[in-house]
């Protein structure tokens, strides 16, 4: 199945906005997506960086709204 979406002409807003629908969708069904084996050593290195203290968490909500407010 091809789905065609005006990308050209939609804000970046309606863009995320799609984008989060579609990870809504694909969360229900979460076992059903495989993880990559690269990803264990992905997080790992995060964890460490997280530890070390050179990076931090930030919940979703706020990460997703300093996206908005960067691309308006």
């Amino acid at each position: 199945m091809e789905i065609a979406l005006p990308l050209d002409q939609m804000t970046t807003a309606e863009k995320l906005g799609v984008m989060e629908a579609i990870w809504a969708d694909l969360s229900r069904n979460e076992r059903e997506i495989e993880s990559p084996a690269w990803h264990q050593q992905v997080l790992r290195e995060r964890e460490e960086r997280v530890r070390s203290g050179e990076e931090r968490f930030m919940d979703w909500d706020t990460a997703k709204q300093q996206l908005r407010d960067r691309l308006k």
